[in-house]
């Protein structure tokens, strides 16, 4: 997703130093200590689990094993972690336990991957080293695959940029106890430097390391720095965590060959970079590595869903310029060919009810040029395209046409229902159905639908313009729905997160909203729902949330 940079601000190359203070507040299943402490072995960035299976699931932490030995140093000695499993939070209980080796190596981060569980129940962890106990984490199992399971909830997050406010978002999230899982769709970390994005004058706090982020340690120095918010080591220890990367984890508009944020030679190898990027991923994040060690990968919720998560970065052709007439190349490709059929052969071979696909951008048709002139050039910002000729987002599939296309005619020819499409990215809430052919819709046929989430924290419409939200953007939002049919609802000013409920009769996404990102003790209110019925392939308002 393509990040504004304000004309008022220095390009991506200059470093500004901005003031920022973050505070640490107690999180449901421990404390997390502050990054202030010097005491070591500490657990500083908390624990998470993630990818969850019927039988197993996988646990992450953190530790530092003296302290010179922070994130991306390389320093510190091998050290033994003790993981144990329980069905308790006082470990009274206890499943099973085991333990690891801690290296410099892996940035002393730790991942387990525990099997021999029990399906669809709720466990308790926690990790130990040398005497020092981490905070305790909460995870869940997934049903057996066979499994007639009556419901499952999600909450549902995307582009979280630090410096542009408080996570309460996450902290929200944290605090439910309904979920089964959280999916995070990408943008978890910001590769800008301090003062970058947004400008100096509206960061909340300082980003660590302060540049621009190239290298494997600068990598792990801002993951790092990320986990030591309070709100994320909540999130982390109250669900398991299901999440795929977009561009912002490596660079801006990234695409298999390079990115927009990266400059040949004075920035080193693209290929380089993206290998570091991606190797800090692995290491700070509960996420299994799949084919070609990407993130496209299936998990399944008993018979009521499969849910299939896309790598729309590693694979992808160079975007292309707006108005080039290259976007229906058949020759271009956002999944690349493998990771297409991969999808293809899945959603056809799924018995689930449900086939639900995690994608980091938009796969729903839509045209800006109906929008108000003087809003396409704070619009072509947002969506980092040129500020004169706005007609789609070539960053999303509207780029690669022929992959939607192939995608689209599958699900139809097939006759594949329930499939929806979770998407983050944009910085606004949508919820879409997902045309065949736009231009005749509604007459045309739906092959599919789709609920994109707002952002955590990063800018959108009013941010970007420092208006009040509901204001300017009325005139925009109105004039994109009126040209898209398909398009039943959007919001470009809000921040906040989703709920996804699903059942067999419908999936439901209930959007919230937070008050204020840059207050930390941000409310939060539900706004909107949206489902879609069983075989419809339609969504539709809903008067209210699920219970």
């Amino acid at each position: 997703m393509t990040s504004l940079l304000p004309s008022s601000s220095p390009r991506r190359r200059t470093v500004v130093k901005a003031a920022a203070t973050a505070a640490v507040a107690p999180i449901a299943f421990g404390t997390p200590a502050s990054a202030a402490v010097i005491a070591a072995p500490a657990f500083l960035h908390g624990v998470a689990s993630g990818d969850p299976l019927p039988d197993g699931v996988l646990l992450w932490t953190r530790v530092t094993p003296a302290p010179d030995a922070v994130p991306g140093s390389g320093k510190g000695p091998d050290t033994t972690v003790s993981w144990e499993v329980a069905e308790d939070r006082g470990f009274t209980q206890p499943v099973t336990r085991g333990s690891t080796t801690a290296t410099a190596a892996s940035d002393h981060t730790v991942k387990v991957d525990v099997r021999g569980l029990r399906q669809a129940t709720a466990y308790y962890f926690r990790f130990t080293a040398g005497g020092t106990v981490s905070p305790v984490g909460r995870t869940r199992t997934t049903p057996a695959a066979d499994a007639a399971t009556p419901g499952v909830r999600f909450g549902v997050v995307s582009c979280a940029n630090w410096e542009s406010g408080w996570f309460s978002a996450y902290r929200h999230l944290a605090t439910r106890t309904d979920l089964d899982a959280v999916l995070h769709l990408g943008d978890y970390i910001y590769e800008y430097p301090t003062g970058g994005y947004p400008a100096p004058e509206y960061a909340v706090r300082q980003h660590e390391p302060e540049h621009e982020i190239l290298n494997l340690a600068d990598y792990r120095t801002r993951h790092a720095t990320y986990k030591t918010d309070a709100d994320l080591q909540a999130l982390h220890a109250a669900h398991p965590v299901i999440a795929i990367w977009d561009d912002h984890e490596i660079a801006n508009n990234a695409w298999s060959g390079g990115a927009e944020n990266h400059t040949p030679g004075a920035e080193g190898e693209w290929a380089q970079r993206a290998a570091a990027a991606k190797q800090a991923y692995f290491e700070w994040m509960p996420v299994r590595t799949s084919t070609e060690g990407t993130v496209y990968r299936r998990l399944r919720f008993g018979k009521l869903a499969d849910l299939h998560l896309l790598d729309l970065r590693s694979f992808r052709s160079q975007q292309v310029t707006v108005g080039s007439g290259k976007v229906d190349d058949p020759e271009r490709t956002v999944t690349g060919r493998a990771q297409l059929d991969w999808l293809k052969s899945g959603l056809a071979a799924s018995d689930a009810s449900w086939k639900l696909v995690g994608t980091s951008v938009m796969i729903s048709p839509v045209s800006f040029g109906s929008v108000p002139a003087h809003l396409l050039g704070p619009l072509a910002g947002l969506l980092g395209l040129p500020k004169q000729g706005l007609a789609v987002n070539v960053d999303q599939w509207d780029g690669y046409t022929d992959d939607r296309r192939e995608l689209l005619a599958h699900l139809t020819q097939r006759g594949i229902k329930n499939t929806v499409f979770l998407t983050g990215d944009i910085h606004m809430a949508w919820a879409n159905d997902v045309p065949v052919k736009a231009a005749t819709y509604p007459l045309s046929q739906s092959a599919a639908t789709e609920f994109v989430v707002t952002s955590v924290t990063s800018d959108n419409l009013d941010d970007i313009l420092h208006v009040a939200p509901g204001t300017v953007s009325l005139a925009a939002s109105t004039a994109v729905r009126a040209a898209n049919r398909h398009v039943k609802w959007l919001d470009m000013d809000s921040h906040g997160y989703g709920v996804l409920d699903v059942t067999a009769e419908r999936s439901q996404m209930d959007y919230y909203v937070i008050s204020d990102k840059t207050a930390q003790n941000a409310s939060a209110k539900w706004a909107r729902s949206y489902r879609t019925l069983n075989g419809t392939q339609k969504v539709e308002r809903v008067n209210q949330p699920v219970r």
